[in-house]
């Protein structure tokens, strides 16, 4: 079974930067694309950045120019770099994988989630 461990969250000042990290416990096969979620206390969860595995990406509006999402296939790793960060980024960060083969069968696997505190 396949896990995805997240790590780089923590506590930073308004302005301030974070990397997540995303790593897979071993090769996940017929990737179709993944990516950043979030949910913050009394919120639904929301996309944050989706990166296909042709490398097109996708952003909310919210983390446009300030967020890149980005993966190292030989470490089997998926980054979210976070910049200018803003008390409303305030969330639990949650990675995914979702994968599509030939015969059209979906998988996705979910990492455990990681807090992100921006204090202002």
């Amino acid at each position: 079974q396949v896990q995805l461990v997240e790590s780089g969250g923590g506590s930073v000042q308004a302005g301030g930067s974070l990397r997540l990290s995303c790593a897979a416990s071993k090769t996940i096969s017929s990737i179709y694309d993944m990516g950043w979620s979030r949910q913050a206390p009394g919120k639904q969860r929301e996309l944050v950045a989706r990166i296909t595995a042709g490398g097109r990406t996708n952003y909310a509006n919210s983390v446009k120019g300030r967020f890149t999402i980005s993966r190292d296939t030989g470490k089997k790793t998926l980054y979210l770099q976070m910049n200018s960060l803003k008390a409303d980024d305030t969330a639990v960060y949650y990675c995914d994988v979702q994968t599509l083969t030939g015969l059209g069968v979906r998988n996705e696997y979910w990492g455990q989630g990681t807090q992100v505190t921006v204090s202002s």
